[in-house]
């Protein structure tokens, strides 16, 4: 299905003893799509949030070159968010809980935010009430992949999460001081940082930005990523590495706990229950029946 979106632009002139109270630009209504009646049933009908795949300008950081998100992707990405973060949420915690905190406007576009630095943003949170996510029109390619998905898009939606939570309460001071000499800001993808960050007490290489991202990395890849492969890390890290990658955790535990109620294990549960039903097929990420 194509998106039909009809703007129309006059322009209209005025003599100089002439004033007109009416605009020179006028902007047609848009043609509504299956996809945004979708929309409106699943997204703001339930929880008051705005799924945004139509490029605006203004929804965007006019320092990147972007482009506008392809509608089927688009279908698919908002299949995904629902399904793999705003009803795992629900279902741990309630959908009062979603529906009070998850961001209230999602906004997509097609192509990543390439920095300078050879790095690229997957995604923001904005004032807690805002995530963008980017590479849509990649979906496709990492659709089979559990991995993959984690890497590019659902780590990305529960690490944004986690930030606007942060902004709602902060996390225990405690959490900085764990490895409070090892943040390096913008350096993190230089060497030495860009290896062997797990012996230091740091679950990925951007962990090392700053406490901040630090909690929203260590939360976000705990839930999205096997057990198995979690374990492996503990083991890769050594015995002073996992030491450091377990205090942390734990203060990530009995944050959300006391803080939310959100019980770490039961969510990290039903998003790995639901990333298998994904990737296995099982779920359609198509549909605009429901």
């Amino acid at each position: 299905m194509t998106l039909a979106c009809g703007l129309a632009l006059v322009l209209a002139g005025c003599s100089d003893d002439e004033l007109s109270s009416q605009s020179i630009i006028t902007v047609d209504q848009m043609e509504y799509t299956e996809f945004d009646y979708w929309l409106q049933r699943n997204y703001v009908v339930p929880y008051n949030i705005q799924f945004k795949y139509r490029y605006e300008d203004i929804e965007s950081d006019m320092n990147y070159y972007t482009v506008p998100s392809r509608y089927d992707d688009a279908v698919k990405l908002a299949h995904l968010v629902k399904y793999m973060c705003i009803e795992a949420y629900d279902e741990v915690g309630g959908i009062d809980f979603t529906r009070a905190y998850f961001p209230k406007l999602i906004f997509t576009i097609g192509e990543w935010e390439y920095q300078n630095n050879g790095t690229y943003i997957l995604g923001t949170a904005e004032g807690g009430r805002k995530i963008l996510l980017s590479g849509t029109n990649y979906l496709g390619q990492h659709l089979h992949s559990a991995n993959e998905l984690n890497e590019y898009y659902l780590k990305t939606i529960h690490h944004e999460f986690t930030h606007i939570l942060n902004q709602t309460k902060d996390f225990p001071a405690d959490f900085q001081l764990i490895t409070g000499t090892g943040y390096v800001a913008d350096k993190w993808s230089e060497s030495p940082y860009d290896t062997d960050y797990l012996e230091r007490g740091f679950i990925s290489a951007y962990s090392q930005h700053s406490d901040k991202e630090d909690f929203a990395e260590m939360l976000s890849i705990y839930v999205c990523y096997s057990p198995e492969t979690w374990d492996a890390w503990m083991e890769e890290a050594g015995t002073d590495g996992a030491r450091l990658l377990g205090a942390k955790l734990d203060i990530v535990k009995n944050y959300m706990a006391s803080t939310f109620s959100i019980d770490l294990e039961s969510l990290r549960s039903s998003i790995q229950r639901r990333q298998k039903q994904v990737v296995g097929g099982l779920i359609d990420l198509e549909s605009l029946d429901n």
